[in-house]
């Protein structure tokens, strides 16, 4: 096994941020921009985002740029999830990166106000939305890249010239072209009574396992959630959570393995996540991060969230363990070897331990993580979950 990085991190980490909404359904949204029209100067579509490696980082911000760019009054969007030759929905999995902008201001000069959004539709798997990116215009000037990330290079300006993002190389004068357009495909996009009914029986029935509740907030807006309800030490605690926000048909939060408590008022919503970390049978669970929904009189909502994660601390010695073992039974999966009984329970933990050696300055954790990909969704469906939450939690924690 090669030797690895090491290096002292911040073993504490904290952000907080906050979004304002207006009340639009989302998925009806969706429907419009695909019914009204191809890809164009103010809507692009993608099958599915690769924001992990820095070609999709780059082609990402390319278009993010692009329709900021092409589109300096008005609201523009990519839809992630849909087939380009016929628009079919087929879905990607739950995005949870509140952070992103954190990626767009890194990059970009005269940056946008960029949100990612999960959307439910009916005929999707369960964790399967439709990611929503809407790109707000804020009268800043020309977006550009001020510094190099794949094979483009700082100061390099993109526009859209119908479907595609195209680099201008004089200076860009900004048009509004779409005004009109947007606002009337927003306005065809309001929620009605029975779209906000038909997904709160939809949600429901399809979770009636999973004590399924609602709430209504400020006589207007309604969030359903359900889970497998647990109480510790009087604190209720749920798993397999699903978080919708019905008037938008926006999916708030979804995972299948981590623990969150829910806190209600009359006009908010709060849901602080825990994460199991710990190795050899044993863990304990670690406050994540809080979202807070706080519901307006004038049928708005803002968002606030907060990381209050604190890294546990282990020893050098356990974490050069931890590596070693990792990567002797990374060897024998990729050999064909058969495992003992002890080797598939250590083997059920190494996303997590590789996440542990990570948080604890062992910096090779992560591309060793990124490698072990095909041999665990190989090996089990549930091993290649906890692999992509555990890429999930990394992805905050560097934003941040």
């Amino acid at each position: 096994m090669l030797p690895y990085k090491k290096r002292n991190i911040k073993n504490s980490v904290a952000y907080s941020s906050t979004f304002f909404y207006k009340m639009i359904n989302k998925r009806l949204l969706i429907k419009n921009l695909l019914a009204h029209n191809d890809e164009n100067s103010f809507y692009d579509k993608k099958l599915r985002l690769n924001l992990s490696e820095k070609e999709g980082k780059a082609k990402f911000l390319k278009h993010i740029c692009a329709l900021s760019n092409s589109n300096p009054k008005n609201n523009s969007f990519i839809t992630i999830g849909v087939k380009d030759e016929d628009n079919a929905i087929v879905g990607v999995d739950f995005f949870d990166d509140s952070k992103i902008q954190n990626l767009i201001n890194a990059y970009l000069e005269n940056p946008p106000v960029v949100s990612y959004e999960n959307i439910s539709f009916p005929h999707l798997l369960p964790g399967k939305v439709v990611g929503l990116v809407t790109i707000h215009p804020t009268n800043k000037g020309v977006c550009k890249l001020k510094k190099n990330i794949w094979k483009y290079y700082g100061g390099a300006t993109f526009y859209r010239n119908g479907s595609i993002s195209m680099p201008k190389d004089y200076p860009v004068k900004l048009i509004d072209i779409n005004s009109k357009i947007v606002d009337a495909i927003e306005s065809h996009s309001h929620n009605n009574i029975e779209l906000t009914l038909d997904g709160v029986f939809h949600f429901i029935n399809s979770l009636k396992d999973y004590n399924p509740k609602y709430q209504v907030f400020k006589e207007y807006f309604v969030v359903c959630w359900a889970g497998k309800k647990k109480i510790v030490k009087e604190k209720t605690y749920y798993s397999r959570v699903d978080i919708e926000l019905i008037n938008e048909q926006v999916r708030l939060f979804y995972s299948v393995f981590d623990e969150v408590t829910i806190e209600t008022t009359d006009s908010t919503f709060k849901i602080t996540e825990y994460i199991s970390l710990g190795y050899d049978g044993t863990s304990k669970y670690y406050p994540f991060e809080s979202v807070s929904i706080d519901f307006k009189n004038s049928t708005s909502y803002e968002i606030n969230t907060q990381l209050i994660f604190e890294p546990p601390i282990f020893a050098s010695s356990v974490l050069d363990f931890l590596m070693k073992k990792n990567g002797l039974l990374l060897e024998k999966l990729n050999n064909k070897s058969i495992l003992n009984d002890k080797e598939v329970r250590w083997l059920n933990e190494l996303p997590t331990t590789y996440l542990l050696c990570y948080l604890n300055g062992c910096l090779d954790a992560i591309d060793l993580l990124h490698q072990s990909k095909n041999l665990l969704k190989e090996f089990s469906k549930e091993l290649h979950q906890q692999y992509k939450d555990a890429l999930r939690i990394i992805r905050k924690v560097r934003y941040n």
